[in-house]
């Protein structure tokens, strides 16, 4: 398969930048889900609802996240040994549930003040997001067609383009791995310490 990954990253590449044209226009890009009352996907406060929701969701990242979890896959399989690989599966959640967990509790966390703020810039988000939608789809694209020039032994290793890129995901890699999980966990429990002590004061003044 990696001999065809190449091609299939310049054709996301592609996708990513016509949807970003798309966005730019003015249009929207909406999921077919029923919204009347009762509807088989409207919100309730059942679980299976939220399970539902979890899953889809985890399904969604995992398409934004599937290079380093495959990396972690061949790693896992590699050790050859069934509790190895279970400690990195582990790890790689935990790490995860931890980022995403932070910035759940923050936006759960954050003022209405702010939230009113942010509503504000709502309607500039679709186009906002096409603009990212299109760099990102360019770099997609470019960094495709350089793994393509490379496996076809014409390219030259040393793009200028992909040594900025490797540079700043070098630093962003360096200071995680300096800090660790430290931060997070930090991060974490002060915005969960937070967000309990405003809702006991809430139930306070009510009673």
């Amino acid at each position: 398969m990696q001999r065809y990954l190449p091609y299939l990253t310049v054709v996301i590449g592609i996708v990513l930048v016509a949807l970003g044209i798309w966005l730019l226009l003015g249009r929207e890009l909406v999921l077919l889900i029923p919204k009347h009352p009762g509807g088989r996907w409207a919100p309730t406060a059942r679980l299976g609802f939220y399970v539902r929701l979890r899953v889809s969701y985890a399904i969604a990242s995992l398409s934004c996240t599937v290079g380093p979890f495959l990396a972690v896959t061949a790693a896992g399989l590699r050790r050859g040994s069934l509790v190895g690989s279970a400690l990195i599966y582990l790890a790689y959640t935990a790490g995860l549930t931890l980022v995403v967990g932070v910035l759940a509790v923050a936006a759960a966390s954050a003022r209405s003040a702010l939230v009113n703020r942010l509503r504000r810039i709502l309607p500039y988000v679709n186009r906002i997001s096409g603009a990212l939608l299109v760099l990102v789809g360019l770099y997609v694209g470019y960094y495709g067609l350089y793994e393509v020039r490379l496996l076809s032994a014409r390219g030259n290793p040393s793009d200028s383009v992909i040594a900025v890129a490797g540079r700043v995901q070098g630093v962003l890699a360096g200071w995680v791995h300096r800090h660790g999980a430290g931060p997070w966990v930090l991060a974490f429990a002060v915005l969960m310490a937070g967000a309990l002590a405003v809702a006991w004061y809430r139930r306070v003044r009510r009673s």
